[in-house]
């Protein structure tokens, strides 16, 4: 396959996703009240992108400048240019799902109101498969295209990674950002309108309703889609660095090229087979793409049978077409089938960890948590910290089986392909995690407007779909980050030299090792703890606001005065923007000040390492207690909204509103927040690698 192919794939793929952009802008928007709403949320979205694209500039001018003075000179001018485009290709995927699902939502509502479910489930799948297939194609017109352009540079794996490390700066600030946004403004609206004025959830009287309506975009469009972004490139660049290593000592790692299928008669010969290694990540993640796109039109085909069964198809159709294309692949370039298993392990790890995140957010765990709140607030607390905590142990040892087996079929090289092969289909899984928010909205705006209960019947239905579907995104992000993560980190390793120097036996190397260790290990609880008071900041801003505006405002709360929604839509954009610079320079500076401070003492390498890998288990471990936990507390609540253990307005619903709310910044902010951590750490730490 000739390297060209893959930025000609995502150039395509980006013509599909404005193709299906069109179609779905081709959708009545209804006029009027909804008109109204719907205007006012797309207002707000392109907002808060147009304040943390001005923040992101500023913080990538002065990365980009350091890349460019202080890298080593060889590659230091092409890395800095990779990494401006980086943040131009993950800010565009962003910018492009959010216009596309605040023009969406509306039409989603209006085509459940005038032709049912099956035209809905269309037109709200569409618009996530827009921000699927823009994620994927800039991803591979980024990266196919620097390594088309720089393939015979001995410096390809370095440049490359300049193009992570920018995605990994926009998702940092898209996801925290996002999701300081999207629980300020959800928890002030949930407490003060349900709690304190007894109002219905997406009550056009409340002044937040809005800004949550935005917020559910910003959190699960742009920052779901850039944290992906992020992933996908680390899993790629990652593999190709191991790749470039494994070429560098090709003769010396004959037995191990032999393993994988290459063999030649010349260690000239054998070099150049061994290049074959580091294009194919790459052809891995272009036939990805195509699987994807099947996936779409498969989930298109079984629009009108049950949401969740048609996703489903979608889901496992598009991996089981890539795990059968990865096979066919091996065997057309002459590889060992143990390519193909090690892409296979990953692929099934990360099903696994969607399929036991869906149990502990949607099964028995959640009616547990229900059936806790009729005997009050703290046992709903204690049996969701309890299923958060449960949750995390199948998704840990699934990881640890997929980096196992790997490894056991194709060394190092296999755990970069294993996280390949989870982020393969990467079209189809964003996909379906961005229909989520769409449908959340349809179903607000169709509350908000007054419409039918038949109309909020069926986006209801959608929209539990989109709770579910969101939660297995958000399990699948953690697992896919945690593998990129560890790709990186070994990459790291090879590139640093630390593992000659690494030796179990040197007392002076373990203790700097584990010293590094315990750091690594504090630092995600210090983010966890800067992101949720961030959120309490806000929501405290967001809560006193709504009260005056209920306060002061004439004929709110009976429904005759319009709220002064644009207010609360300024406090969640301001808090985003300013709360979220310090997470920032912790997951930047903590791999400089660890690397370049030990460093001075000649263990700079070495330290480094124990700080990745003690933040690497302690952010995996966070976040899916922290996800699951907060979304199994999510769906408790509407489990009882639903009917169940004594319905809306009593005081079993309170208990779970008022642990929906504690889980609200746990999986939407704090939780997601791991993930971007991890990676940015492990990216900035592949970079400075070189220089320590």
């Amino acid at each position: 396959m000739n390297p060209i192919i893959t930025p000609i794939s995502g150039l395509a793929g980006l013509g599909l996703a404005f193709l299906i952009l069109f179609s779905v802008l081709q959708n009545p928007s209804g006029d009027g009240k909804v008109q109204h709403i719907a205007r006012q949320i797309h207002h707000g979205a392109m907002i808060f992108m147009r304040r943390e694209f001005i923040l992101i500039s500023v913080f990538a001018l002065m990365i980009g400048a350091l890349l460019f003075f202080f890298q080593k000179e060889a590659y230091a001018k092409q890395q800095s240019l990779a990494f401006f485009l980086g943040c131009l290709a993950s800010s565009f995927a962003g910018f492009v799902g959010m216009f596309t699902a605040t023009k969406a939502n509306v039409r989603t509502t209006i085509a459940a109101r005038d032709h049912g479910q099956a035209k809905a489930l269309t037109v709200a799948f569409c618009s996530g498969s827009v921000m699927g297939l823009t994620v994927a194609s800039m991803g591979l017109i980024g990266l196919g295209g620097l390594f088309y352009f720089f393939q015979q540079s001995e410096h390809v794996a370095e440049i490359m990674e300049g193009f992570a490390m920018g995605a990994s700066l926009v998702a940092l600030f898209y996801r925290v950002g996002g999701g300081i946004f999207t629980k300020a403004a959800d928890v002030g609206a949930d407490l003060v309108g349900k709690l304190e004025a007894g109002i219905p959830e997406d009550d056009p009287r409340n002044p937040g309703v809005i800004a949550d309506n935005v917020g559910d975009n910003v959190g699960d469009v742009a920052g779901m889609g850039s944290d992906i972004f992020e992933s996908y490139c680390g899993a790629q660049i990652a593999t190709i660095a191991i790749a470039g290593a494994i070429t560098a000592r090709a003769v010396e790692k004959s037995s191990f090229l032999e393993k994988l299928g290459i063999t030649a008669t010349t260690p000239a010969e054998l070099a150049d087979k061994a290049q074959i290694l580091m294009y194919l990540p790459l052809a891995l993640t272009t036939v990805g793409l195509l699987c994807s796109i099947l996936g779409i039109l498969l989930v298109k085909m079984t629009s009108s049978k049950n949401p969740a069964s048609s996703l489903r198809y979608g889901t496992m159709g598009s991996a089981v077409l890539f795990i059968i294309a990865s096979f066919i692949l091996a065997h057309l370039w002459g590889l060992s089938p143990n390519i193909a298993f090690a892409v296979l392990s990953g692929a099934v790890g990360g099903i696994i960890i969607g399929l036991v995140t869906e149990y502990f957010t949607a099964g028995k765990p959640v009616r547990d948590i229900a059936r806790a709140g009729e005997t009050g607030v703290a046992t709903v607390m204690i049996t969701g910290l309890s299923v958060g905590m449960k949750s995390v142990a199948v998704p840990l040892l699934t990881l640890a089986a997929t980096i196992f087996i790997s490894f056991e079929f194709a060394g190092l090289y296999g755990v970069g392909l294993a996280a390949v092969g989870m982020l393969g289909t990467v079209g189809m899984t964003m996909a379906i995690d961005a229909y989520g928010p769409v449908a959340d909205n349809a179903g607000g705006i169709a509350q908000m407007s007054g419409m039918g209960e038949e109309t909020r019947k069926i986006t209801d239905g959608l929209d539990a779909v989109g709770n579910t579907t969101a939660a297995i995104g958000k399990g699948f992000a953690i697992g896919a980050a945690g593998l990129a993560a560890l790709a990186m980190i070994t990459a790291f390793i090879q590139k640093s030299g630390v593992s000659s120097e690494f030796n179990f036996a040197d007392d002076a190397v373990l203790r700097t090792f584990f010293v590094g260790l315990f750091i690594g290990g504090v630092i995600p609880f210090v983010n966890g703890a800067i992101t949720m008071d961030a959120v309490g900041d806000a929501a405290y801003d967001m809560i006193q606001e709504i009260r005056r505006q209920f306060r002061e405002t004439p004929g709110l709360l009976e429904g005759t005065a319009e709220p002064d929604s644009d207010k609360c839509i300024e406090i969640a954009t301001r808090a985003a923007t300013q709360r979220m610079i310090l997470p920032a320079l912790l997951a930047v500076g903590s791999p400089l000040v660890v690397g370049f401070g030990f460093k001075m003492l000649g263990v700079g390498a070495i330290a480094l390492t124990g700080m990745l890998c003690g933040a690497l288990l302690v952010c995996i471990l966070l976040a899916l207690f922290m996800s699951n936990a907060g979304g199994a507390w999510d769906n408790a609540k509407k489990y009882v909204e639903e009917g169940h253990c004594g319905g809306k307005n009593s005081e079993t619903h309170k208990g779970c509103v008022v642990g929906d709310t504690v889980g609200d910044p746990f999986k939407d902010t704090s939780g997601p927040s791991m993930n971007i951590l991890i990676n940015v750490m492990s990216i900035v730490s592949l970079v400075i690698a070189p220089l320590l």
